[in-house]
């Protein structure tokens, strides 16, 4: 090459350096292309990995006007009902409920013990995507009311944080955990905490002892009426085979289960 041709292409090179066509080194025949200098001396960190997308974030808790700080039932005057589960227990359960609620149209309402959704984070994203409420059972899921007051707001605020981390909200309802009603005392902490209204319900499932599926069922629809909110729990098996048939006869009575936010709005 003649001293020409190599002021040429050096020329040409620089262009395309400039312009950020090229980004390897440029030299005369024979030269070894090298990496561009990073402008801290050392090598360009690796590409970030992205990061899976979080959770939808859950509606914050309201205020309903004429309601009472601690809620048991909705409005008489329409055919709906609130079915509410104690989040805790198998995750098998939880989907497996989920599902079949979600094949009848119907939505739940989840009371998610903290410790819980720290083992399974995921199951926060799958209660939303299915447009299900999501609310606070404690973190511990101990006997609240027995507390002092210091032990009784921590368990609150930490499954509300908990929540907020997850979903970036602390939930939309507030359950006291191993009991059907909150004490004055922890009705007082969850408003504190941001819960105007404390979720209990009137009609109680009994599940948890275990009683079979059809003894569920009977239970539930021995007290359900209009307005009612039924508590039921994730992680039994009982549960999870009465629901189809449950739902089944509430279709038949013209019962529509919805979110408990919808059932109070």
């Amino acid at each position: 090459m003649t001293t020409t041709d190599r002021r040429t292409a050096l020329t040409a090179c620089a262009g395309l350096v400039a312009a950020g066509a090229l980004t390897t080194g440029c030299g005369t025949k024979g030269a070894a292309a090298h990496p561009a200098a990073h402008p801290s001396g050392s090598a360009p960190a690796p590409p970030r990995t992205s990061r899976p997308p979080a959770a939808p974030t859950a509606p914050a808790p309201r205020r309903f006007p004429g309601h009472p700080v601690q809620v048991a039932h909705g409005p008489r005057d329409r055919p709906r009902v609130a079915l509410t589960f104690h989040g805790q227990g198998d995750p098998a359960t939880a989907r497996a409920i989920l599902t079949e609620a979600e094949r009848h149209g119907a939505r739940v309402t989840v009371l998610a013990v903290g410790t819980w959704l720290d083992a399974h984070p995921e199951l926060a994203r799958r209660i939303l995507d299915g447009g299900h409420d999501l609310g606070n059972h404690t973190e511990h899921h101990l006997d609240v009311n027995a507390m002092t007051e210091a032990e009784a707001y921590a368990e609150i605020t930490g499954c509300a944080r908990r929540l907020r981390r997850l979903t970036g909200s602390i939930g939309t309802w507030f359950r006291p955990s191993r009991a059907a009603r909150a004490s004055p005392l922890v009705e007082r902490l969850a408003v504190r905490a941001g819960y105007p209204h404390v979720l209990s319900y009137d009609v109680d499932s009994l599940d948890f002892t275990s009683p079979g599926a059809p003894a569920v069922t009977r239970t539930v629809l021995g007290a359900v009426r209009a307005g009612s909110v039924v508590s039921l729990h994730f992680g039994y098996a009982d549960t999870v085979a009465a629901l189809p048939a449950l739902l089944d006869e509430l279709d038949r009575r013209g019962l529509h289960a919805v979110t408990t936010t919808e059932l109070i709005g």
